[in-house]
């Protein structure tokens, strides 16, 4: 297995990132290797003021950089030569299993749907985030930032593609699927909110128990949780503030340590064919030795393909 992760991407870029995946290098299983994709004086420079020889690391030249604040359709074509779109490339002919970054989101979202597409079927790929419950485990909030906008059948969607991930990544045989909404009953809600519930009830396919609110976030209610991109985003960087409120104020908690945004490091863009997982910008070493891990995670599950065979 070969895990590509883009040494030029993130605020911290690139000491964070390669110390990351030393990190996470000699945590991985002996089947996997991890593939920095960037300029290779950056990372040998890093290599050598760590006095770090690698033994499962392997480097990939790309010269360009797209920046944080780029427009990233133009910015993808203008720098083929880039991190994100060697990664992309590399992904696409199968030289990777899985491309990981915290570099610029929106590019890496437009990367993904330019070259590995969406698989046959879905509507629009969207970004899942991993929420910690407090029984233990995580429950997938999808969409947390990629669709802002959704119509109702798109929202149904990210139920039965939430749903089919859940099952083959965390291995649970019938996922309760919730739509999260401003009140329990059916009739509560936007439009959007109530068109949507109609169609998640009526898909057999999946479990649905209905509305939950945001109070149920991180009380096990569901295994699933669909939302558009614009709340689902909010609601995971309010959970994800708790981490940095409590540590300031001198309160250390089991679960609340679940919430710091380095417990997983990244989020998999699921709707695609392919595995592409992305990272917080100001991603830290500890979060990128995370995210690889679940790299490695979610190339063992093989949840696209799961996806790609029950759409078709």
């Amino acid at each position: 297995m070969k895990i590509a992760v883009d040494a030029m991407g993130g605020d911290l870029a690139p000491q964070a990132i390669i110390e990351g995946a030393i990190m996470a290098a000699s945590e991985l299983p002996s089947d996997a290797r991890i593939v920095l994709i960037g300029r290779e004086s950056a990372i040998t420079d890093v290599f050598n003021r760590l006095n770090y020889l690698p033994t499962n690391i392997d480097i990939v030249h790309a010269e360009d950089v797209i920046e944080m604040g780029e427009h990233p359709t133009k910015a993808l074509s203008q720098k083929p030569n880039s991190s994100i779109a060697i990664g992309f490339k590399l992904l696409k002919e199968k030289e990777v299993d899985i491309f990981c970054s915290a570099g610029n989101t929106g590019a890496m979202h437009v990367g993904a749907l330019f070259s590995i597409k969406a698989i046959e079927g879905v509507l629009r790929p969207a970004i899942a985030g991993f929420v910690p419950q407090v029984g233990g485990g995580h429950a997938v909030m999808m969409d947390i930032g990629a669709n802002a906008d959704c119509k109702p059948e798109v929202l149904a969607q990210f139920g039965e593609l939430a749903s089919l991930f859940a099952q083959h990544t965390f291995q649970i045989e019938r996922p309760r699927v919730a739509l999260m909404n401003i009140g329990e009953e059916a009739q509560k809600g936007s439009l959007t909110a109530q068109a949507t519930y109609p169609l998640l009830e009526q898909n057999k396919k999946i479990n649905f128990i209905g509305n939950i609110e945001g109070k149920d976030l991180f009380t096990n209610k569901a295994d699933v949780i669909v939302t558009d991109g614009f709340t689902g985003n909010i609601m995971f960087k309010l959970g994800e503030s708790l981490y940095e409120i409590t540590k300031s104020r001198g309160i250390q908690d089991d679960f609340i340590d679940q919430t710091n945004y380095e417990a997983i490091g990244g989020s998999p863009i699921v709707g695609v064919n392919g595995n592409v997982m992305i990272a917080h910008g100001i991603s830290s070493p500890l979060a990128i030795k995370n995210m690889v891990s679940w790299a490695y995670k979610q190339v063992k599950s093989k949840a696209y393909l799961h996806i790609a065979q029950a759409l078709n």
